[in-house]
């Protein structure tokens, strides 16, 4: 499965609540901030209008795509150990040439994060990784050339 708009459950249910949140209370918090600009007269030279609109947009455009994801989602669901990376595996590999281990899940687009491990299947690693099993060295094409990591475990 490649799908652009994979999620974990885990991964689905954090973007409904982002969404719910921005819907019951960021929009509700940007639409009085915004009638207090207004009254505040001229538009023209009135940062916090201005201010208000900016973060109006942005919460609008984000609410949007995140109901277009959580609508076209295809829930990961991962049963029982498997010897292939695919969506949802956590896979822990070692560059080659070094000797700290990096852990990652492979999640889609939607919900990748790699502050927290969390890296999309359209990545180059993620990409790279998926169909790999323990023991593998595979090649990843990155922007800054190309690198090998051998896969120690899967979950």
């Amino acid at each position: 499965m490649t799908s652009e708009n994979a999620l974990t459950p885990e991964g689905y249910a954090d973007l409904k609540r982002e969404l719910d949140t921005l819907i019951t209370v960021r929009r509700p918090e940007l639409a009085k901030k915004l009638a207090e600009a207004v009254a505040e007269g001229d538009l023209k030279e009135n940062a916090n209008y201005h201010d208000a609109k900016e973060q109006q947009a942005f919460i609008e455009g984000r609410i949007k795509y995140l109901e277009h994801i959580l609508r076209t989602a295809t829930i990961i669901q991962r049963e029982g150990k498997t010897d292939v990376v695919s969506l949802g595996s956590m896979v822990t590999i070692i560059e080659e040439g070094y000797d700290d281990e990096e852990t990652y899940s492979i999640v889609g687009a939607a919900e990748a994060n790699p502050a927290e491990g969390k890296i999309s299947n359209l990545s180059p690693i993620g990409a790279a990784l998926l169909g790999a099993k323990k023991g593998d060295k595979v090649r990843v094409k990155t922007p800054n050339g190309e690198t090998v990591v051998k896969i120690k475990s899967i979950k």
